[in-house]
């Protein structure tokens, strides 16, 4: 079975920095795109970024040029740095994977989620 397991999430002072990880375990043959998605009360899950197996990157435009999603394929592990966060950007964070497991399908994944607070 592949699990996603978020770590990094916290409180932070608007303008402050954050870095989310998220790692990737069980018996796994490849690891497609990976990406980030946010919840904050009330409101739908939103995409924050992602990024290919071959580092391609997409980002949405509430974040661009803020945070910056990076991944290390020897690890299994995806990272999102996030800077000059704003309270606005307070939500539950959830990690994603597109994953093949071996000697099965590939699947979505999602991690559980991990909160971030942003104190204005």
């Amino acid at each position: 079975q592949v699990q996603l397991v978020e770590s990094g999430g916290g409180v932070v002072q608007a303008g402050g920095s954050l870095r989310l990880s998220c790692a990737a375990s069980g018996t796994i043959f490849n690891i497609n795109a990976m990406g980030w998605f946010r919840q904050a009360p009330g409101k739908q899950r939103d995409l924050v970024a992602t990024i290919t197996s071959h580092g391609s990157t997409n980002y949405a435009d509430s974040v661009k040029g803020r945070f910056t999603i990076s991944r290390d394929n020897a690890k299994n592990t995806v990272y999102l740095q996030m800077n000059s966060l704003k309270a606005e950007d307070t939500a539950v964070y959830y990690c994603n994977g597109i994953i093949t497991p071996e000697w099965s399908r590939t699947v979505e994944v999602w991690g559980q989620g991990t909160l971030v607070t942003v104190s204005s």
